[in-house]
């Protein structure tokens, strides 16, 4: 005998029980913890903006006069030159390996990643060894022509500002590739097979189709290599472009200037600011949405000069930005093979490993939990005041080490004042200069990085999981443990390996903020290779890009596991010329 139950099903809005506590601590604690998580991520600015406002302006007669004309120019066509290299580097490989075919299209898919790996200060190194006067490059010149001296030919000079936006571009186009890609796989084929009707080259339809579409993704990973570049101190000391970064960094250090420098760090930001200003005006009001039922695009069949040339497109980048290092890097690492056993290269690598893997564990750890409880809860508040606390980002490292190395040394020093008027007791300074005001930084600095990949990867977890799991009689707890974490493993992997890369390269921040004696990789390149020993910091390069190679790998993995396009498409002759 058939009997009919009615079954109740669990309210659409996900433990109601759960979020409707009366108890204030349950309903405080969460926006308290998140705030907390606010306040320190804002900390810094608030200390640069203090001192800048309480200091004296008696510096700024000599700064506009001498320092910030040629400082702003510089820093402008910088950024104007790396906004246009990684542009067409980025969307333009991007497009090549997703709607073209031409031999090796498979390795370039994921080989285009790994210049990623490759540190901007030590891109800089090995591109002025590669293409100095006695560089292989130049060498080959002169044997050919039969050149004697550099006054016999004419060769660009890589210590400018246009070399300078020619090995951040090499290094930084991945942001905008990836970005591009995925857009790029995500359009259909209707709007490529109308340009194809109206007789429509290659060439035409990624300028009229392809990248007007991608805009939005374009915006946003120029806009993630252009504060990278603003970041970067190593790279242009060494190509001789004064920054307002570098700036800032000379100001303090070498004309012992505090209030200068804090004066500039607030320009710094205010130019930070315009750059994302311009990132959200230019993706405001655009988007592509790809229908599920649309096919994806079909693939373009070149003619052999145009398969060659794709080939030359895509293997031109990698060779320049990954290459041409591994070259340099590998041939002076060879003669110096017993640096691997010295004690302080050994240091160097293990303390860049310890503080890079807490850095990342800390980082995913904190965007996790944020959005895990603002996805259970509901509440938006919680996501949006989360996305107030990675906004570290955006914010130059000497700038973020700056007001944090201020802020940490009031607090010790006010501790320290109230441990002996109550105690006798003198704590000295507990923060300052220590690993956990390093590991702060990162994790401030690179929260953001986590945030927005975990992010991502809640936004396509659909809502009725978690209803499913609540009819199972899940727990909140066990929701997160057994039904989210193990959905978006790809996403927090991606998240770990993408701030662990980058916290094994940072180098403005360390040089500020690390410890007495305390060497990573990035600082014991700096100060070698400043001293004109790159050949002794070699090794230490070499082993800093290696191991940034590995989660560059396994990242590109993961996305073309979560992206990938299906690989039966249709291949089609190329119309036009």
């Amino acid at each position: 005998m058939l009997v009919l139950t009615k079954v109740r099903m669990p309210d659409t809005t996900l433990y109601s029980s759960y979020t409707s506590r009366r108890s204030v601590l349950g309903y405080v604690a969460p926006f308290g913890l998140v705030g907390l998580l606010v306040g320190l991520a804002v900390l810094p600015v608030a200390t640069l903006i203090w001192i800048a406002l309480d200091g004296s302006s008696d510096v700024w007669p000599h700064l506009l006069n001498y320092v910030l004309p040629a400082t702003m120019v510089q820093t402008l066509m910088l950024l104007l030159l790396v906004a246009f290299g990684t542009t067409i580097i980025g969307a333009g490989t991007a497009w090549l390996v997703t709607i073209c075919h031409f031999p090796m299209k498979r390795f370039f898919n994921w080989a285009l990643v790994l210049p990623l790996a490759v540190p901007t200060y030590i891109a800089a190194y090995t591109h002025v060894e590669f293409l100095d006067f006695s560089g292989p490059v130049q060498s080959l010149i002169r044997e050919i022509g039969g050149f004697a001296t550099s006054r016999d030919y004419w060769f660009p000079d890589i210590r400018s500002t246009g070399g300078a936006a020619l090995i951040f571009s090499l290094v930084l186009y991945p942001y905008v590739y990836l970005t591009c890609r995925l857009v790029f796989s995500m359009q259909g084929a209707s709007a490529l097979d109308v340009c194809r009707s109206l007789g429509a080259s290659p060439a035409r339809m990624f300028w009229r189709v392809g990248l007007p579409m991608a805009r939005p993704a374009v915006a946003a990973g120029v806009a993630v290599a252009l504060m990278e570049t603003l970041n970067d101190i190593g790279a242009v000391e060494i190509l001789g472009v004064k920054t307002l970064t570098y700036a800032v960094f000379e100001t303090w250090l070498n004309r012992d200037n505090l209030t200068g420098a804090m004066q500039l760090a607030i320009l710094t930001l205010l130019l930070v600011a315009g750059l994302i200003w311009l990132e959200r005006i230019a993706r405001r009001g655009r988007g592509y949405n790809a229908s599920v039922r649309e096919r994806p695009p079909a693939q373009l069949h070149l003619t052999p000069l145009k398969q060659a040339l794709a080939f030359a497109a895509c293997a031109l980048p990698i060779l320049g930005g990954l290459g041409a290092p591994l070259f340099i890097l590998g041939s002076y690492a060879a003669r110096r093979m017993e640096q691997l056993s010295e004690p302080d290269l050994i240091n160097a690598i293990t303390n860049s490993l310890t503080v890079a893997l807490l850095s990342a564990a800390l980082a995913t750890a904190i965007a996790y939990g944020v959005l895990q409880y603002a996805r259970i809860s509901r509440r938006n508040g919680i996501a949006t005041v989360g996305r107030m606390a990675s906004l570290g980002y955006a914010v130059p490292g000497t700038v973020l080490a700056l007001g944090l190395l201020i802020a940490v040394a009031g607090f010790d020093n006010w501790l320290d004042g109230v441990m002996q008027l109550n105690f006798g007791v003198s704590t000295g300074l507990l923060l300052s200069g220590s690993i956990v005001t390093l590991i702060y930084a990162y994790t401030l600095r690179f929260l953001a990085i986590a945030y927005g990949t975990i992010e991502s990867g809640f936004a396509r977890l659909s809502h009725q999981v978690d209803c499913a799991a609540r009819a199972l009689g899940r727990t909140p707890m066990q929701l997160a443990l057994q039904v989210h974490t193990p959905i978006l493993r790809k996403a927090l992997a991606a998240a770990f390996l993408l701030v662990f890369v980058d916290s094994m390269k940072e180098l403005s921040a360390t040089l500020l903020l690390r410890p007495f004696d305390f060497e990573t990789l990035a600082t014991m390149i700096y100060d070698r290779a400043s001293q004109a020993a790159l050949e002794e910091a070699a090794t230490a390069a070499l082993l800093i890009v290696i191991i940034g190679l590995v989660p560059m790998v396994l990242l590109s993995n993961i996305i073309d596991g979560q992206h990938g396009t299906k690989k039966t498409r249709t291949l089609l002759p190329a119309l036009g010329k």
